[in-house]
């Protein structure tokens, strides 16, 4: 079969168009979900004071409460 020259160009203009949704549904899901997994971790955070002293007790230091802050400060940074 031979195609005509518009037939090619509406298949070529539906592909292009098919491409451009893909991708733009990609970056839009792709921050939405960056956007829900940091108010996740913001809300239930992955590590905390209880964990930091604990840690600190296994490699035989005893944590006073200004070191635990600090690190929980750090932490609390490098989230946001």
């Amino acid at each position: 079969m031979i195609y005509e020259g518009t037939d090619s160009m509406a298949l070529l203009v539906d592909l292009l168009q098919i491409l451009l949704g893909v991708v733009i549904g990609a970056v839009i899901g792709f921050f939405l979900a960056r956007k829900y997994m940091k108010k996740m971790i913001k809300q239930n955070p992955p590590i905390n004071e209880q964990m930091i002293k604990a840690m600190m007790m296994q490699m035989g230091r005893k944590p006073n409460q200004k070191q635990i802050n600090q690190i929980m400060n750090q932490m609390t940074k490098y989230m946001d």
